[in-house]
């Protein structure tokens, strides 16, 4: 793949944002975020879904806001509206206030309503675990994954996000749809033309299947069987029906109906172990368990969650990122 200037990158789909119609400023704290994914190697969720985006500013399903509107505050919740504004704008707002909120209070929780798609889940809970807090996202979407031994989508694959540093600002981070297989990583191997690995999928019929396409027109398969289903399920309830928000059938899937907005739900969860009198005892604590998980490095020890990610991340700011040719080429990257 093309490796590329971050700071090149970053400027250019900022420009394309603006061009959209979101004031500068916004344009590129949106595109950074954006990013972020990328860097840390989950392009699926990076800037591959800017032309998505570009074409629902254009066509209203994304709106022009830059703000949510705050409907339900009770100090340690709060519920924001978004107002179908970029996912990327109304989730930086919601992490700023939970993270204020936690440091007052000890815990915080931000729900928001009437969303759009936010990227990665973790740019959520490590931007939360950046302040040194531990940092909770959730997230639900349509309805993309079938019931264990169903042929048809009924709950979405609802990602779930937790993040931590450890006293020496090391990351561990979980970051998971309750799917086998992402939406995105499968758009990623229709646009490759590859099959995706077996178990992701199952056709309207049911099947099997290893063919993105069919796989798109069919249902995701759960993580687990029942205990992703169930996973999804409750947190359908803590994003949308908690936030008094869309669930459901009310998500749309924008990349199929990209003139109706998405129509989707965040809660970001905030907690603040200084409250307890655990602020530099919980970074040991984590860097301790890292360090029993990871065992003897000389016998090929087992990576800490999230930490690979962080390396790439420092990597691709140092030489450059890579995104495929494709995905610049959507964007208008100068040959």
């Amino acid at each position: 793949m093309p490796t590329v200037n971050v700071g090149a990158l970053r400027d250019h789909c900022a420009g394309l944002l603006s061009d959209a119609g979101l004031p500068s400023e916004p344009a590129r704290e949106a595109a950074e975020l954006l990013l972020d994914a990328d860097l840390r190697g989950l392009g699926s969720h990076g800037v591959a879904m800017l032309p998505s985006y570009l074409d629902g500013l254009r066509r209203g399903a994304i709106s022009q806001r830059i703000r949510a509107e705050v409907v339900a505050d009770s100090g340690a919740l709060v519920i924001l509206d978004a107002g179908h504004a970029l996912g990327q704008l109304t989730s930086r707002q919601a992490t700023t206030l939970a993270a204020d909120r936690a440091r007052y209070g000890g815990i915080a929780a931000v729900g928001v309503r009437r969303a759009h798609h936010f990227g990665a889940a973790s740019t959520w809970s490590l931007r939360l675990a950046e302040t040194g807090l531990v940092g909770v996202t959730l997230s639900n979407s349509a309805p993309l994954m079938a019931a264990p031994g169903g042929n048809r989508p009924v709950i979405g694959n609802n990602p779930l996000s937790i993040a931590v540093l450890d006293d020496k600002g090391q990351p561990m981070v979980a970051d998971l749809a309750m799917s086998v297989g992402s939406v995105g990583s499968i758009r990623a191997a229709q646009r490759a033309g590859s099959a995706i690995p077996p178990g992701w999928a199952v056709t309207g019929s049911g099947l099997p299947t290893e063919d993105p396409s069919e796989a798109l027109a069919g249902a995701l398969v759960p993580m687990g069987g029942p205990k992703g289903f169930a996973l999804a399920v409750l947190i359908e309830v803590l994003t949308g029906v908690l936030t008094g928000g869309p669930f459901g059938d009310d998500v749309v899937r924008f990349s199929m109906h990209p003139d109706r907005p998405n129509n989707c739900a965040h809660l970001f969860l905030a907690i603040n172990p200084v409250a307890v009198g655990l602020g530099d005892a919980m970074g040991e604590g984590i860097r301790r368990l890292a360090a029993q998980i990871q065992g003897d490095p000389a016998a090929g020890g087992t990576r800490v969650p999230g930490r690979w990610r962080a390396e790439l991340a420092a990597e691709a700011n140092r030489s450059g990122v890579e995104v495929p040719g494709a995905v610049l080429a959507r964007l208008g990257w100068p040959t």
